[in-house]
């Protein structure tokens, strides 16, 4: 059963409507330029205007508005003042128990493997928490941007670290005809040459699995074998384009070089991130492009402001539903903790046939009751860093997106089994907390992978963070920047397909590359 106007609103409903229904005229309206870039401008631009824009009132700094509450991005922004709940609510580690999956992943009727891994990792750049211990949720450790900091480090001396500083190429080293990073450690301990990197949770591994570790710029590329297997990827197509670069312009210097590459490179996954990823997201039969009259159009609107992540972003994207029980890698189906800190597990099978298992294996569906019991702190922790934090209820994040408030349970969901478990916790649909809210909706139509406040919060936030990078700005995003080679490559870059398909020279057969299921393309 799909949800009601009573449940989102006219205005909402009709839209949602107009643009899941109706396909042959969308694609008719793709098919004249000027009409699809009106469109593309006019589409992103509304759904970025359904939330006031930046700058943020406030930050999680303090419960009132000061100058360095409007400048010091360390800590994180917020779309709501902090609002304290009541004790009706039940404990985070109750309210947790409405994720835990059963002993069969619902899927997802739409996104594979590699779609979760995508969301991981590139979100993961932007959005990081606070390092240091103890940890506080206020803070964060990010720069913000989409700058690929997974590949290339936060900071200058990660970046040194990882470079060659010739010919504008990372460190690499070669394993079964395949290029990959150096290995980080060697009988345990950081070589001194990576001395200024570091690797999240590296206190649990022992000696020999360390020496397993590759040398990535950005502290989690080890953490999870999705999130190496795209950091390798990149690093291959930095060094490939550093080379043709080098070609095309033979009196270059490396640190040219380099930063041409980078910029390329960066460019490329902004690309990915709106032309595959926000179109996989949308159930919409209008295809998202990015193009320079786009980045002409949007640098104008009113929301076009600096980024800075914010505390409700941060927590919209615990997507660990859909992580299947067990991954298929290398051949072997295995359990998710084996995947962890599995950089080994790589360069055997090498990136074409991984690639393409994560493509051929279903996702689990985003919602409740569907989060894999390895994963339950995480849940335990999202919702008591959203108390700490005060983050509003669910029904005034709902008010602030322009739906109505939700007055029923049932308008939260029609299962009997998600409003039963939402009223045995809670006193009152307005205590619902924004964590289970969000997910507990469910998808607004058929063709939606996301509930619908989930959906809006996204789409506010990735748009907006996406489009805004200093890259993308009129005098920026032109040849001057990227080369008149570059335009060409990010020009020819739709899908991440295209990207290993022309890094995979030690496994070139064709590989199916999707982060959508082939049962519903």
């Amino acid at each position: 059963m799909t949800r009601t106007f009573a449940a989102d609103g006219v205005e909402n409903r009709l839209r949602l409507l107009a643009l899941t229904h109706g396909r042959p005229l969308w694609r008719l309206a793709e098919a004249v330029p000027p009409v699809r870039l009106r469109l593309n401008a006019a589409l992103i631009d509304r759904a970025v205007r359904e939330m006031p824009g930046r700058p943020e009132p406030l930050s999680t700094l303090a419960p009132y508005t000061s100058w360095t509450s409007l400048t010091d991005r360390s800590y994180l922004g917020r779309h709501l003042p902090p609002t304290p709940g009541g004790e009706a609510r039940p404990s985070p580690e109750r309210a947790a128990d409405l994720f835990t999956r059963g002993h069969t992943m619902i899927p997802c009727p739409k996104s594979t493997v590699l779609f979760a891994y995508f969301a991981q990792w590139f979100t993961d750049g932007f959005l990081r928490g606070d390092t240091r211990l103890p940890r506080d949720p206020r803070v964060n450790s990010s720069n913000h941007e989409i700058d690929l900091n997974q590949l290339y480090g936060l900071d200058a001396a990660a970046t040194a670290a990882v470079r060659t500083f010739d010919g504008g190429l990372l460190k690499s080293q070669e394993i079964d005809g395949g290029e990959f990073p150096p290995h980080l450690c060697e009988k345990g301990e950081v070589k001194p040459e990576f001395a200024a990197l570091s690797v999240a949770r590296m206190d649990l591994l022992d000696a020999p699995a360390r020496d397993t570790l590759f040398a990535f710029g950005g502290d989690r590329g080890n953490t999870q074998v999705g999130f190496a297997l795209l950091t390798i990827l990149f690093l291959r197509e930095h060094n490939r384009v550093a080379r043709l670069l080098a070609e095309d312009n033979p009196r270059w210097d490396d640190e040219r070089l380099f930063q041409t590459a980078r910029n390329i490179v960066i460019a490329i996954v902004i690309k990915l991130v709106l032309e595959e990823y926000i179109n996989h997201i949308t159930p919409y039969h209008f295809r998202f492009v990015l193009d320079p009259a786009l980045t002409r159009r949007l640098s104008r609107a009113v929301w076009h402001r600096q980024n800075w992540a914010s505390a409700e972003f941060n927590l919209v994207y615990r997507w660990h539903q859909l992580v299947p029980s067990a991954l298929d890698v290398g051949g072997k189906e295995l359990p998710l903790a084996a995947t962890l800190f599995g950089s080994a597990l790589i360069p055997r099978p090498g990136l074409g046939r991984l690639f393409e298992e994560a493509s051929e294996q279903r996702a689990g569906r985003i919602g409740l009751f569907n989060t894999d019991p390895a994963l339950r702190e995480v849940d335990v922790a999202s919702i008591a860093g959203s108390r700490a934090l005060d983050l509003a209820p669910y029904n005034a994040y709902r008010e602030h997106c322009r739906f109505p408030r939700a007055r029923r349970f049932e308008h939260i969901s029609t299962d009997p089994r998600v409003g039963g478990a939402l009223r045995d916790l809670y006193a009152s649909v307005d205590d619902v907390d924004l964590y289970v809210g969000l997910f507990a909706e469910e998808p607004g139509s058929p063709r939606a992978i996301l509930p619908p406040l989930l959906t809006k919060i996204i789409a506010i936030d990735a748009f907006s963070q996406a489009l805004t990078n200093p890259l993308l700005a009129p005098r920026v995003a032109n040849a001057r920047t990227f080369s008149p080679l570059g335009m060409k490559i990010i020009g020819s870059t739709r899908t991440l397909s295209d990207v290993l398909h022309r890094n995979i020279p030690e496994d070139p057969k064709p590989r199916f590359v999707s982060m959508t299921w082939r049962g519903a393309l």
